[in-house]
């Protein structure tokens, strides 16, 4: 079946390259109008290229969809107010807001400057929140007004910040962020119809095609006939199918890999030990053992 997101206006970050390019398109395929949101920064956040969000509208529109660039930078509430306004403008409404902007600065913790900390942090974790804080807003005063809103989050976590990876502390802790934050919203937006989930995509990118040893795996098969599982656009139906108006799912984590699908459990509690009373350290020397 097509047309899964017919009548639906799409909002996606970080869709000028990569996984978020993806997105855009299959949203456009099953027949949302899209908003193409990129600063066309590199990798690292550096640089600005306008030329990249109106490429991938472009390409949408000449494929027969519907679909408006952006270059605002969603770091900023400014820049988030900015798209809103820029979506509701072209299209009147909007029903999904997908965040896959950010950026990455890999280093050994020891070693990380107070820069790269804070520009990874304010490239993926503020990049999430700025724009789910505006249209968290703008459907919370639509819902308030009588309207029947059916809106859509889908945030972008990652397996470095839920399972941890050595070299990514500040891109780990923005995307363990996200995920919380993912958690949170869904929980205080639900009663205002909009639902919010987040996946933990592995797939080949920018931030990934240069990476020793990750390089090499997520390579294209040689064997054209292969399927391609590190393919960025294998993951693109999973954020499709969050966006869809009947999609029931919300406060998830979904990690998103060729064609397989997994569902993260939330941290939960493990063993327990319990005296009744306080403990002593050494008593703890020797209950913790079981804990540890």
């Amino acid at each position: 079946m097509t047309n899964q997101l017919d009548g639906r206006v799409v909002v996606v970050t970080g869709a000028g390259r990569g996984i978020g390019r993806e997105h855009a398109l299959l949203a456009a395929a099953e027949g949302a109008k899209v908003v193409v949101n990129d600063t066309g920064a590199a990798a690292d956040g550096s640089g600005r290229d306008e030329s990249i969000a109106t490429a991938v509208a472009a390409e949408i529109t000449a494929a027969g969809g519907t679909a408006i660039a952006s270059t605002d930078d969603v770091t900023t509430i400014e820049g988030a107010e900015k798209l809103l306004a820029a979506t509701l403008e072209a299209f009147g409404e909007v029903h999904g807001l997908v965040n896959n902007a950010g950026i990455l600065r890999d280093r050994m913790f020891v070693n990380m400057s107070e820069a790269e900390w804070d520009d990874v942090i304010t490239g993926q974790l503020r990049g999430t929140f700025a724009p789910c804080r505006v249209f968290g807003a703008h459907w919370r005063d639509r819902s308030k007004e009588g309207g029947d809103v059916k809106a859509s989050i889908v945030n972008v976590s990652s397996t470095s910040g839920l399972n941890g990876a050595v070299g990514q502390s500040n891109y780990g802790a923005a995307k363990a962020g996200i995920a919380s934050l993912t958690q949170i919203i869904a929980q205080e937006l639900s009663r205002y119809g909009v639902r919010a989930n987040a996946i933990t995509p592995v797939a080949r990118t920018r931030m990934t095609e240069n990476v020793p040893g990750i390089k090499e795996l997520v390579a294209v098969p040689e064997d054209p006939e292969a399927f391609d599982v590190y393919h960025p656009a294998n993951v693109s139906p999973v954020v499709a199918y969050l966006l869809t108006e009947g999609c029931p799912a919300t406060g998830k984590v979904f990690y998103a890999k060729g064609g397989e699908i997994r569902q993260f459990q939330p941290w939960s509690y493990g063993k327990i030990i319990d005296k009744g009373a306080r403990w002593t350290v050494e008593e703890l020397q020797e209950e913790m053992v079981d804990l540890v």
